[in-house]
């Protein structure tokens, strides 16, 4: 086997595994880089080249399409740094909002990403997979920034994933949010279209801009109530872009309390004198039609303790935008 470097580290075992009914004719490289989390795609294929991997102790090729009951050999493998078995999930509570034989909906707290990389060893997915080894498949059905909280869905079956990304496609998933912005929410600015276009800073960070040719992002916005010289909004993205809703507020004058991205960070500053320790912006609802069942589901996920306290000290006039 091949080194992968110096800042690699190997797992040892040789592992065996027999596909399930949710593995059924997918390919087996897609099947490969599920289950072995953390290691490059380029290694990936490689093993598979080289005939490591074997199914029914035949060697394969790529596209090979497994078959339940397949019993699928996987050679030892390297796994980048961080990523290898042994190291211990965040102890980080996950409150289950709903969850049956084919779906789980979690309330996933800010500061939390949803999957590791970029230096982090585990997020939701990877936490999941730890703490319940006997689930054979557990995949995100969306996603939420880091600094959001709030209602995350994801599939335990194969075929449930394909039908809530279907339904994420043709707009039959609502997703809500609240907010808190600076300022006083016009009733008459119901609804944003700005086109949205990604980029990296020149330190390599990621950001969102208004751009005219961006990708087209569409966000409808009720004012749900005022504080002072503060609003509290729902959001709900048409669009699914990056950032979205962060950019699209900022970008009309209405900065999300806390956001450290596009905020105002002068306000920001000050704001966390008076108890607001993160960005409040919150996923409160989730809308979708069960992907088996065919029944609507609303899933709900009420303000964490910290936005909802911080909400609280607002109706009581204790803090205000100019602080």
């Amino acid at each position: 086997m091949k080194d992968l470097g110096k800042d690699a580290e190997v797992d040892l075992a040789v592992r065996h595994t027999r596909a399930g009914p949710e593995d059924d004719a997918q390919r087996i490289d897609n099947f490969l880089c599920r289950l072995c989390k953390g290691v490059p795609k380029s290694h990936v294929y490689r093993i598979l080249r080289s005939g490591e991997v074997r199914v029914n102790g035949r060697r394969v090729a790529p596209d090979y399409r497994v078959r339940e009951g397949d019993d699928v050999r996987i050679p030892p493998l390297r796994l980048a740094r961080g990523t290898a078995p042994g190291g211990a999930p965040p102890a980080t509570e996950l409150p289950v909002l709903y969850e049956d034989e084919d779906l789980l909906a979690v309330a996933k707290p800010a500061g939390l990403a949803v999957h590791g990389g970029s230096g982090i060893s585990f997020g939701v997915i990877e936490t999941l997979r730890r703490r319940h080894p006997d689930w054979r498949y557990i995949e995100l059905a969306h996603r939420l920034d880091r600094e959001t909280s709030g209602v995350l869905l994801l599939a335990k079956r194969r075929r449930v994933l394909s039908c809530l990304h279907e339904q994420f496609r043709d707009g039959n998933v609502h997703k809500d949010y609240l907010a808190l912005v600076s300022g006083t929410w016009p009733m008459t600015l119901d609804r944003i279209d700005l086109a949205l276009h990604k980029f990296l800073t020149p330190q390599g960070e990621r950001r969102v801009a208004v751009h005219h040719e961006g990708k087209a992002s569409v966000s409808r916005v009720w004012l749900e109530g005022v504080r002072g010289d503060m609003s509290l909004l729902r959001v709900r993205p048409e669009t699914g872009r990056t950032h979205q809703i962060r950019v699209h507020l900022s970008h009309s004058g209405f900065p999300i309390m806390g956001d450290d991205k596009y905020g105002d960070f002068e306000l920001n500053r000050r704001s966390r004198r008076q108890g607001l320790s993160r960005m409040f912006l919150h996923a409160c609802m989730l809308e979708f039609e069960h992907p088996r069942q065919g029944s609507r589901i609303r899933l709900d996920a009420p303000l964490p303790a910290a936005l909802a306290n911080y909400w609280a000290l607002l109706e009581k006039g204790s803090v205000h935008a100019s602080l």
